[in-house]
């Protein structure tokens, strides 16, 4: 009888174990419904820490070999552009060209992320806008290539694709670029919906959707949350939320562009102002002095006769 009740209560206890270690099947996804039907010794190895990179998934097939690689830090990014560069950036665009160092930095340290025509083109737009009325344009040019060169690409190669971008897009309407979105037809945006769809694990970045905002401009489409909805969720076939987050982010960098630009706009006019005043003083100081010197020499001539 103590044998039978030591057995007994062994087998509640291991019960007891495997039912209160798995979660409750209802409550939780198709694979852990599955570890709801495996035994203790299989839940067990499944849950063991798998080595980086070696995981029995498709994701780890595919970018396994990456584990363990050296990764670029922001800072490491940073440091390469101020030495580009090789020089103090205006106040008022500094903290844009930080962000916009670390931004592009971090989007291509992914291992999905690729260099395509879109990206490229939402690149050279975001760098076009930011920088268009930068007080001293080569200096500004010299930042682009600089941001370019932080991050591993060549800014001559990114102009050259986004070029591909622009051209075939003259013309089109927006429904053109909703059937290249579909994997329609051929042509540079058809080239990159089609890898796109055919990627299960495609990036999506800022610099992406910044492209498809340049590009409902050249077809004249309202770069409204609809249309970047439809482009990319319904035709591309990805998540578009942070698609539209970053259209309505764009639309406020341009808004708070607009105003830094008014700003030194009237910071040049009262310098020129006060450039005027200061040649004006300086003019007033001139005459009085020759005024004062003819006075002078009268009283010379006059003392002398």
């Amino acid at each position: 009888m103590k044998s039978y009740t030591i057995s007994l209560l062994t087998l509640l206890s291991i019960s007891h174990l495997s039912t209160s270690f798995l979660p409750p099947v209802s409550k939780f996804s198709r694979s852990s419904r599955r570890l709801a039907e495996m035994s203790i010794e299989e839940t067990t190895a499944a849950q063991v820490p798998s080595e980086a990179g070696k995981a029995d998934h498709p994701f780890a097939t595919r970018f396994g070999s990456l584990a363990g690689r050296d990764v670029p830090t922001v800072s490491d990014a940073m440091s390469k552009f101020t030495t580009a560069i090789g020089g103090p950036i205006n106040t008022l665009y500094r903290n844009s060209m930080s962000d916009l160092v670390a931004t592009t930095h971090l989007s291509v340290v992914d291992a999905r992320f690729r260099c395509d025509p879109v990206w490229c083109l939402g690149f050279k737009t975001t760098t076009d806008v930011i920088l268009r009325n930068y007080p001293e344009k080569e200096f500004a040019e010299k930042m682009v290539e600089g941001l370019a060169t932080s991050v591993g690409l060549e800014y001559s190669n990114i102009v050259k694709d986004a070029n591909l971008v622009t051209e075939w897009a003259s013309g089109k309407l927006a429904e053109d670029v909703a059937s290249a979105l579909r994997g329609e037809g051929e042509g540079p945006m058809n080239d990159v919906a089609k890898a796109a769809k055919d990627d299960e694990y495609w990036l999506y970045t800022k610099n992406f959707g910044i492209g498809l905002i340049k590009v409902m401009e050249i077809v004249g489409s309202e770069a409204s949350n609809d249309v970047m909805k439809k482009w990319v969720e319904t035709d591309l076939g990805k998540k578009s939320q942070k698609a539209q987050l970053d259209l309505d982010q764009w639309n406020g960098l341009n808004s708070k562009l607009a105003m830094m630009e008014t700003l030194m706009k009237e910071i040049e006019i009262r310098e020129k102002k006060k450039m005027a005043e200061r040649l004006e003083d300086k003019a007033a100081a001139a005459i009085k002095r020759q005024e004062r010197q003819g006075e002078i020499d009268k009283a010379m001539e006059g003392a002398s006769e």
